[in-house]
């Protein structure tokens, strides 16, 4: 399986170099193209059209304008704000200008991995502890719909459940939609998370009891 091509952009070389070598020590994931300023975020997408481009939302030049930028010049490109901003304006100003993540720095190893998985599969993610904060203050419905879709289980997160659900295993689930392995393994310990417990059993219960509360919030809505 090819993997998925990354572009990086972020003033701080210690932050570039620690995230190219964390992505690069999983398998799937190739570090394309690096920058440090909002220009190079709009280069690197025309130059490399990467599949995912992680940004800082705090370097030279406007960033905001950057990404919109960067979007209509390669379309295909998700990008991922990766940031130490906390502000919520932060957050739905890059929603606003395209971002399809928004994740804090401070994060989990896997959270941005499972970010950038995410909205290569044209989902929006958003930090966990961070979203309801975001949902509340956004005014477009289209974009607070999103993300609130993303607060409670992705659209990839329902296709995983549904297949465990089916009593697949991790290798027919990734031959099933497509993914590698390894990422399902990362989405399985998101899932956990998520769901708060602690193995894959507890998740095909915690999923039958999710699906049921979705079933009847259908039926009532």
């Amino acid at each position: 399986m090819s993997s998925v091509s990354i572009a990086l952009v972020d003033d701080h070389p210690l932050m570039i170099e620690a995230i190219s070598s964390l992505l690069e020590r999983n398998q799937g994931f190739e570090v394309v193209g690096t920058g440090e300023t909002a220009h190079d975020i709009v280069e690197l997408c025309k130059c490399t059209q990467p599949q995912v481009a992680v940004v800082d939302l705090s370097m030279p030049g406007d960033v905001y304008s950057a990404i919109a930028t960067a979007i209509k010049i390669s379309p295909s490109t998700k990008i991922v704000a990766f940031t130490a901003a906390t502000g919520v304006d932060s957050a739905i100003r890059a929603l606003d200008s395209g971002v399809s993540g928004y994740v804090l720095k401070g994060s989990s190893t896997m959270e941005l991995i499972q970010a950038i998985a995410s909205v290569q599969s044209g989902e929006t993610y958003i930090t966990q502890n961070f979203a309801s904060r975001v949902i509340a203050a956004l005014r477009d419905a289209s974009l607070r719909r999103k993300a609130a879709e993303a607060v409670i289980l992705s659209i990839r997160e329902r296709q995983i459940v549904n297949l465990l659900l089916n009593g697949k295993t991790n290798k027919e689930i990734a031959i099933k939609i497509k993914i590698s392995e390894k990422t399902v393994k990362h989405y399985m310990t998101a899932l956990m998370q998520k769901l708060h417990v602690r193995n894959r059993v507890e998740v095909v219960i915690a999923a039958q009891k999710f699906n049921e509360r979705q079933a009847a919030t259908n039926l009532h809505s």
